[in-house]
């Protein structure tokens, strides 16, 4: 009854004139910039992130849900006319939906994934209003050492699994960490290399425009091609009886798929998409058009998609631990307001964190009712010249990160932290570790200091609570696995054929069914690819 209560509460500010025009701007916004080539939702958020600054806190968390939301439904216009994902959690969607376009049925594919995106946001954002005040009940009754190891659960966790290698995942960790030290720490100067302005630290805005804009662009523009992109056209997205017959059932497995593994530290999106593409493929009554544009491969894949956005917000809110980039550039926000999430902010800030929870529902509608009559609108969008977009791109950039602090000393850190994001993807190294290095490194480093000073300066204070023994168990066994696997693997029996024997269960069957399909779509987003997506 007290979710319930808050979440009224919450449509009451939301729904307010004013907050639903916020609601409709950062819907359209958010649209409108990540149905462009190459822009996936962290870096439409991210580029976005400095409109939002002028705002006050409610009404600037209100339009953020728009451009979030707006962000993640844009990828996938790309993907079916394009067949260009914007991001690796949209590969699966291009697969059947691009196919699906050019056989005529472009228009099917962008309703399918409309109105899957507003099934699988709506019932996530249920659980996240149900499921986020129990996270925040069981946090509040954890002390530093327990939050400590969380923390450096999530990071590990992260890191280990993204990249080409552990060793640039965990180089990419290191930078973030040491940009985030820059500043004032325990009264001394650290890394400001005699600066005055980098004694309050480097702004987490301008490095995660940086990165993800500023170092996005100049990669494109370093791989730049000059034939002009071929959209396919479309008319009004509408589905027939039989669509909605097959859908249906995608969108709800699609949604149990991405809640969970959005909640979990490196679960993102990229595998309950493929398990609920995997999973359609086993069920579907039609197999046979897997792979020549199967209406459940865009409606599963796309649900579960949105779902793991949703259920990105339950930590990020509950714990202030993101779990993938888009999560990471939302924490940016709150703490540009001075706003720090956490098991004390629906306490602290209950008023706001209801109003934005309700406004992800009020999100979700408005993107349904602009975005099926816009989409021949969008579509057009694709055929803006790369050259003027990634120069547009660049424009927005510099002025957004001038505009939170008014220095020009920001624009000469935009610059560098761009360049390093251009390295980091000539060289594979992924940028989410960096990201968190840069958010998560200060808080670290106060919760390690609180352990220590409860435990009179003993290391062995960060093992006297149940909870951070069992995270510290989990952290080894992580990074312990790779040589267990090797281990197993070669304990393996052999088959004659030399391959490996599969294990019961059918599970290698199951995992290898749509390997043929995703294989080739997913190394265009390995952190070693050099061409343009």
């Amino acid at each position: 009854m007290d979710v319930w209560s808050s979440l009224m509460d919450g449509f009451a500010t939301a729904l307010t004139p004013m907050n639903l025009l916020y609601a409709m701007i950062g819907v359209i916004l958010g649209t409108a910039v990540g149905v462009l080539p190459g822009l996936g939702p962290a870096m439409t958020v991210a580029l976005l992130l400095p409109v939002t600054q002028v705002l006050e806190p409610t009404s600037a968390f209100i339009m953020f849900a728009g451009i979030y939301y707006g962000g993640m439904y844009g990828g996938s216009t790309t993907s079916i006319l394009l067949n260009t994902p914007g991001e690796s959690s949209s590969v699966i969607t291009a697969i059947e939906g691009n196919k699906m376009a050019k056989a005529g049925r472009a228009a099917q594919a962008l309703a399918t994934a409309a109105i899957g995106s507003f099934v699988a946001g709506t019932i996530g954002t249920s659980l996240l209003a149900m499921f986020a005040p129990i996270v925040v009940q069981f946090a509040v009754s954890l002390g530093s050492p327990s939050y400590f190891a969380i923390m450096v659960l999530a990071l590990l966790a992260v890191t280990a699994v993204l990249g080409s290698s552990r060793l640039r995942g965990f180089a990419a960790l290191g930078l973030g960490l040491a940009i985030g030290l820059v500043g004032m720490g325990s009264g001394q100067a650290r890394l400001t290399f005699g600066i005055p302005l980098l004694s309050d630290g480097i702004d987490i805005v301008v490095v995660a425009v940086a990165i993800f804009a500023v170092g996005e662009a100049l990669w494109v523009a370093a791989h730049l091609r000059r034939t002009p992109l071929e959209a396919i056209p479309v008319g009004q997205p509408w589905m027939g009886k039989s669509d909605w017959k097959r859908s249906w059932k995608p969108w709800l497995r699609g949604t149990a798929f991405g809640f969970p593994f959005g909640a979990l530290p490196a679960g993102g999106a990229e595998i309950p998409t493929f398990l609920s593409y995997v999973t359609e493929k086993r069920l579907s009554k039609h197999p046979e058009e897997f792979g020549k544009g199967a209406i459940e491969g865009v409606a599963g894949p796309e649900a579960a998609n949105n779902a793991s956005a949703a259920g990105t917000l339950t930590p990020m809110l509950a714990l202030g631990l993101p779990t993938n980039a888009t999560a990471a550039v939302m924490l940016a926000a709150f703490t540009g307001y001075g706003i720090q999430p956490g098991p004390q902010l629906f306490a602290s800030q209950g008023p706001l964190v209801w109003a934005l929870i309700a406004s992800l529902f009020i999100g979700n509608f408005l993107l349904l009712l602009i975005n099926l009559p816009l989409a021949p609108l969008w579509a057009k969008l694709l055929q803006i010249p790369r050259p003027y977009l990634y120069a547009g791109i660049l424009f927005f950039a510099t002025l957004g990160a001038y505009s939170v602090n008014l220095q020009a000393f920001d624009l000469v850190l935009l610059l560098v932290f761009g360049a390093l994001g251009f390295m980091m993807r000539r060289f594979g190294l992924p940028v989410l570790p960096l990201i968190l290095g840069v958010i998560l490194g200060p808080r670290l480093e106060d919760q390690l200091r609180k352990t220590l000073k409860l435990s009179g300066g003993d290391p062995a204070g960060l093992f006297n609570e149940p909870i951070a023994i069992v995270v510290y168990v989990i952290v080894g066994l992580i990074l312990l696995w790779p040589l267990v696997f090797k281990l197993i693997r070669r304990s393996r029996p052999v088959a004659a054929t030399g391959t490996p024997a599969a294990p019961a269960g059918g599970s290698a069957t199951l995992a290898s069914e749509a390997d043929d399909e995703v294989h080739s779509n997913l190394n265009a987003f390995s952190p070693d690819h050099k061409e343009t997506p």
